[in-house]
């Protein structure tokens, strides 16, 4: 089963090496990982995105709790989140095939960051299922090689999972 984690940590040097080795030590592969400063730049957010069963899972939270400058963990719901991620494909696109390459790069409202005589990189940015269409879309021109970025997620709504934690370190100080 698939989970994606959003955890926000102290902006601190080697913090990602204490988050990532407790999955490492738990057996658990990170399948995605994204991280970045928040808009308080004391506070970054990781996004991890695991497969696994929930028991496991849930000790790992347990654990990833209990560290020092773990400040909040949230599990992102599908359908209670928006979730992308970002990609660079290189196609190949000859003068026989370029014209249909840019056809699916308009289908799914893609963007063109560098064209050469025999390719083009393509920038794609969206959910898992929309990636994998796009990607099989464009096999049959002949993907030469792609680059992505970690799952990044926010949950839904009005409320500001950093903006509390920001309001909580302020009143313990």
């Amino acid at each position: 089963m698939r989970h994606a984690l959003s955890v926000l940590v102290e902006n601190r040097p080697g913090v990602l090496t204490r988050v990532s080795g407790l999955f490492a030590r738990r057996a658990f592969n990170i399948k995605s990982l994204a991280v970045g400063e928040t808009e308080n730049p004391a506070i970054s957010r990781m996004t991890l995105v695991v497969e696994g069963d929930e028991a496991p899972l849930e000790q790992i939270t347990k654990q990833l709790n209990k560290l020092v400058n773990v400040l909040k963990i949230v599990e992102l719901e599908s359908e209670l989140s928006v979730q992308r991620k970002l990609m660079l494909i290189k196609v190949a696109a000859s003068d026989a095939n370029r014209t249909n390459v840019l056809q699916v790069v308009d289908l799914y409202r893609l963007h063109v960051v560098d064209m050469v005589p025999d390719a083009v990189i393509i920038e794609a940015t969206g959910s898992d299922a929309k990636i994998e269409a796009l990607l099989v879309a464009l096999a049959p021109y002949g993907v030469k090689e792609i680059v992505q970025s970690g799952t990044v997620g926010l949950q839904r709504g009005a409320k500001s999972l950093s903006e509390r934690v920001t309001q909580e370190l302020q009143l313990k100080k």
